[in-house]
């Protein structure tokens, strides 16, 4: 149990903060950085980091300093050291964003914040400025009342999935060295719903070419035995599904169930926008079809448009295929399994070919360490109600990297983020209670969590 007097001390400091908090955010999100120098000007990125690292300097961190990865973006690594025999946190972050997508498909500026409906929105919102918020306004609330060591890393190219912070660990291990890890890339299952996310998927990406003619053929003059291959992809593709929609790659557990919080179907309809009168796929919960199972999609595929099409038959076809996969299976056995699994299915004999672009473990947090006993107290002291836990259908690889490189630290999933939220999504969006009730766990953790390892 937290002390109730710094429960409402901190409380009120941190309420105190959120003025600040939404000029912080309304200043990150105005910064356009979007690790793709394809679509804007990479320097939109380096002043974010200039950003981050000032306001961090700013929040009392002593150590502060931008630090160039492999990939070539930047690193914000800002820390204050941890008194004689006291444990040290990392708090982790990204400053970089998705691209809008569709400009027209927001209903407010994409790089301002803009309140509306209590919530504010903008590109960053949520993913991930307001983790950086929410790591910065815990850090103000305490000022110069820290008892233990803290470091902060914010990477500038995660959205992007070119592993630069990666490679930087790996390289560079004493640098953010730390006995507890706050991954702060994630969020609640509901809002006011206080949550940690206990895994993560891997993912397996393929690219699939079928081949079967020369060249194009007229349809009319040898449609019907020239082997169509569009045709054999299609039929490939629906042999990784069966009817209930479950995924099917031959040898590949697919029936694991999911024992932390259940995500009701009629939430799950709304979040993911499904349209009235279709069904959910899979004979599973929701929340085993989203956290304890395999998931295969198709998430591009090379055929003619409809528009300028020829009445011919196709030589070639090919998709990219996106294989998600639960703890508990390896990213190379499955990778083994899907492509054994398409060179079975294909039909007709047709020529195939199979392309690995990238594979990533999934990620199971230990549980039942005193910064989770920590943890779960400031998530209960904040929001007033039990802490839960959940699954994250998405991959976020440097936790691995962590977990292999420090293998005595907790490492623990978090952050602003809830399914309204809509990251990566046009009008994303964060709800300003998230951040405060957040910021204020963060804070009573980096207070209480010492005293847990003495």
């Amino acid at each position: 149990m937290i002390d109730d007097s710094r429960i409402a001390a901190l409380r009120q400091r941190v309420a105190a903060l959120m003025p600040q908090a939404k000029t912080d955010l309304t200043q990150l999100v105005s910064f356009k950085s979007v690790a793709d120098s394809r679509q804007f000007p990479l320097e939109e990125c380096d002043r974010t980091a200039q950003w981050v690292a000032d306001a961090f300097a700013g929040a009392g961190l002593t150590k502060v300093g931008l630090h160039e990865t492999p990939d070539g973006s930047k690193a914000v690594i800002a820390s204050r050291p941890a008194p004689n025999g006291a444990p040290t946190v990392l708090l982790y972050s990204h400053y970089d964003v998705q691209p809008p997508l569709d400009d027209d498909a927001w209903r407010t500026p994409v790089w301002e914040l803009t309140e509306k409906d209590g919530r504010w929105y903008g590109r960053g919102s949520a993913d991930c400025k307001g983790n950086i918020v929410m790591h910065l306004t815990a850090l103000r609330a305490l000022g110069a009342d820290l008892p233990l060591g803290v470091t902060l890393v914010a990477e500038g190219s995660e959205e992007q999935g070119t592993g630069g912070l990666e490679q930087f660990v790996e390289a560079n291990p004493e640098l953010l060295r730390a006995d507890a890890i706050l991954i702060g890339d994630c969020g609640n299952f509901a809002i006011g719903v206080p949550t940690l996310t206990e895994t993560l998927r891997g993912s397996v990406n393929v690219v699939v070419t079928i081949e079967t003619l020369a060249g194009p053929m007229h349809s009319g003059m040898f449609g019907g035995p020239a082997p169509d291959a569009l045709a054999a992809l299609v039929h490939l593709l629906a042999s990784l599904r069966d009817e209930h929609g479950n995924t099917t790659v031959a040898g590949l557990p697919n029936d694991q169930r999911w024992t932390g919080v259940q995500y009701s179907e009629d939430q799950f309809r709304a979040d993911a926008g499904v349209l009235g009168g279709v069904e959910l796929i899979g004979d599973g919960t929701v929340a085993d079809m989203l956290w304890a199972r395999p998931a295969l999609t198709v998430i591009g595929i090379d055929a003619p448009k409809v528009v300028g099409s020829a009445v011919a038959i196709q030589p070639a076809a090919r998709a990219r295929l996106n294989l998600r996969i639960p703890p508990g299976t390896d990213p190379d056995q499955a990778l083994e399994l899907l492509t054994a699994h398409l060179r079975a299915h294909t039909p007709w004999r047709a020529k195939i070919t199979v392309e690995t672009e990238s594979t990533g473990a999934p990620f199971r947090s230990a549980s039942g360490g005193p910064a989770r006993t920590a943890m779960e107290a400031a998530l209960t002291a904040s929001y007033g109600r039990a802490t839960t836990t959940q699954g994250q259908g998405g991959s976020i690889p440097l936790c691995n990297v962590f977990a292999d490189t420090y293998p005595h630290a907790e490492i623990m999933l978090l952050g602003v983020e809830e399914p309204k939220c809509l990251i990566h999504a046009p009008n994303e969006s964060v709800d300003p209670s998230e951040i405060e009730h957040m910021a204020l766990a963060e804070a009573l953790f980096l207070s209480t969590y010492a005293e847990h390892v003495r």
